[in-house]
């Protein structure tokens, strides 16, 4: 009676034990050792409008990718010592918080952070920093039309593209359509790498002729170009602000995001201070 007894409680006690072990209603598709893959893991793998092929190809690719790699993952547990673990789960963890704390202060200077860059600002920063801002290319400011040699009116053209007043401005657009290729922006800084991919034949121009203020007119087999250099500037001229005014803006930005995350991160530290969440202990 009394084993039997025993016995009894022994069972009650395990069916309670598995009776408040959470239920796991997961549908595994795979086991590697001690580890499964259920359905629900590839469940954003396949689309609606995938094939019946295709899906079977996906998800077959992705098991087998998931068995190589849990296989190496166990194999390595056993085989790279614990003192080498140790190390690896020191990295994880750290990667882990460094993760986590970036994506809160991202978040959380995001909503803070002015992104609007005034002009005063701007040329504050280009004013105090001109000598950091050396070009390393040769910039034209350049209007240009590219023509057949049989245009029918080359020598107004040209006056046009040269004097360029409000009037010529209107008159060279409306006949663009007679152009082969133009570019009427003058107010641009171009690189000269850039220039000469849309105008190969400066590549054989002579350098005397491509200085500020000139006009010029170029021939080829492709056909009759017109050029008004109105500025240029070479290697080690210091660059325009209108140039270098989307890298002083980014730097402004990123100052204006470190500063903001300076003060964060002092702040959260007073508080949690006040609120006793940090202390240091004083050890004797």
């Amino acid at each position: 009676m009394k084993i039997t007894g025993y016995l009894l409680c022994v069972c009650i006690l395990v069916s309670s034990c598995d009776y408040f072990k959470e239920k796991d209603d997961r549908v595994p598709i795979a086991r590697v050792n001690n580890s499964y893959l259920y359905q629900e893991d590839i469940a954003a793998l396949i689309s609606e409008n995938a094939s019946q092929e295709d899906s079977t190809l996906i998800v077959s690719n992705y098991i087998n990718r998931w068995a190589t790699q849990q296989i190496l993952m166990d194999q390595a547990i056993i085989n790279i010592p614990e003192n080498k673990q140790e190390n690896y789960n020191k990295l994880i963890a750290e990667y882990k918080r460094d993760l986590y704390t970036e994506a809160y202060k991202n978040t959380i200077i995001s909503k803070q952070l002015d992104s609007t860059v005034s002009q005063y600002e701007l040329e504050n920063f280009y004013e105090e920093n001109k000598q950091n801002f050396k070009l390393n290319d040769q910039l034209f400011k350049v209007r240009y039309i590219q023509i057949d040699k049989d245009f029918t009116n080359f020598t107004q053209t040209s006056q046009k593209i040269e004097r360029f007043n409000a009037k010529d401005k209107k008159d060279l657009m409306a006949e663009s359509i007679q152009y082969k290729s133009f570019n009427l922006n003058d107010s641009t800084w171009v690189k000269r790498e850039s220039l000469e991919m849309a105008l190969p034949i400066l590549q054989i121009t002579d350098e005397q002729k491509l200085k500020k203020s000139n006009f010029i007119r170029l021939q080829d087999s492709l056909g009759v170009y017109l050029l008004k250099i109105e500025d240029r500037l070479n290697p080690s001229d210091i660059a325009p602000l209108l140039y270098v005014k989307p890298t002083i803006e980014q730097i402004l930005l990123n100052k204006r995001k470190l500063d903001l995350i300076k003060k964060l991160e002092k702040d959260i530290t007073t508080d949690a201070i006040k609120n006793n969440n940090f202390e240091i202990y004083e050890n004797e």
